[in-house]
């Protein structure tokens, strides 16, 4: 029997695993906001400290975490809600106005002697499909920073929780010396690239907003916020974010200032994304590209649109925990960059 159950101990993990993403796909009703105040809290959890360390007491401290908490929310909701409504409102009128370019386009095409026939070009890539998709996607967005009762309750017990959690887990392991080196570091890499990443989001967001404001595309703190959002999402989300505030300078002012907008929106994601960002990192995220790729895909998939904000962390967290045990630490390397297996290879050497 126990040779049976050697064998089979990659099956049974596998199941395990299966099981688990089909309970969070199922309960993501539960899972999501439990996460966005995990990682909300992993990022106030500095600042906790360091109050508590200047004699400020524990409930004072989360007091003032969570006040300015409330207020960057209320500056979100403030900023966006109206303009996520209009824009809502106005989706017929832009699909109408869409269609008029599309069918303008292929008219100024047709002179050069390229004939294409609007139907077929429908099939292949319908833009209005885009403006439906973003609508619910900010109509999302907008729930989810109006509905955060529960986001902010389970934040605050995760806080007044966070100080003596190290003691129940010496305790638990029954190692009072323990200094829970694996689990600073998944704490410590979550919140170095959360905060790198808020930082770098929030300069793209005022970049863009600065950009489309001068152009005079409608509703330029809409998508500057929306900027901000979905720079937390790596590789594709600055495509994401740039394709319907492009459509809308398309619609509403030609050609021309449409390239523009997308000129904006391209030399802002080299500045931070491919400048500002590695320099800021360092070694990076420690994660590979594909891995980033599919770990957005997959994350997307189990939680939705904010298991794609969250899939970088959720995935570094897995991988540093992956890595304390040597029976799973070939699956970390396997999620880890190229970089990092060479540094592995010249240590072994």
């Amino acid at each position: 029997m126990k040779v049976i159950h050697n064998q089979n101990t990659p099956l049974l993990q596998f199941a395990a695993f299966i099981i688990i993403v089909a309970g969070m796909k199922a309960s993501v009703v539960i899972v999501v906001p439990f996460l966005l105040a995990a990682f909300l809290a992993i990022i106030c959890a500095p600042p906790l400290f360091w109050m508590q360390k200047k004699g400020i007491p524990s409930i004072i401290a989360i007091f003032i975490l969570m006040l300015g908490v409330v207020c960057i929310q209320i500056l979100l909701v403030t900023l966006v809600s109206s303009s996520i409504a209009d824009f809502s409102q106005n989706i017929p009128f832009y699909q109408e106005r869409l269609k008029v370019v599309t069918i303008e386009s292929l008219e100024v095409l047709s002179k050069f002697g390229i004939v294409l026939e609007v139907d077929k070009i429908a099939q292949i890539f319908n833009p209005s499909h885009i403006l439906k998709l973003v609508a619910n996607t900010l109509n999302g967005v907008g729930g989810m920073l109006t509905n955060t009762f529960f986001v902010f309750l389970t934040f605050i017990f995760i806080l007044l929780e966070a100080a003596g959690f190290p003691n129940k887990l010496r305790a638990i392991f029954n190692d009072k010396e323990s200094d829970l080196g694996k689990y600073a570091e998944i704490t410590q890499g979550v919140n170095r690239y959360l905060g790198i990443k808020t930082f770098t989001s929030l300069a793209t967001g005022v970049i863009i907003y600065i950009w489309l404001t001068v152009q005079g595309v409608d509703f330029p703190v809409m998508w500057g916020v929306f900027a901000f959002l979905f720079n937390y999402i790596p590789n594709i989300g600055s495509i994401i974010a740039a394709v319907p505030a492009v459509l809308l300078a398309l619609i509403q002012l030609g050609p021309l200032p449409a390239g523009i907008a997308a000129l904006g929106f391209l030399l802002v994601n080299i500045l931070v994304g491919s400048v500002i960002e590695p320099k800021v990192m360092g070694q990076g995220i420690g994660l590979s590209v594909l891995v980033v790729f599919l770990s957005l895909a997959f994350w997307g998939w189990v939680l939705g649109p904010i298991g794609m904000l969250l899939s970088v962390p959720l995935t570094m967290a897995v991988k540093i925990a992956l890595q304390e045990n040597e029976s799973t630490k070939w699956l970390s390397i396997l999620l880890g960059s190229n970089k990092e297996a060479a540094r592995l290879l010249d240590a072994q050497n």
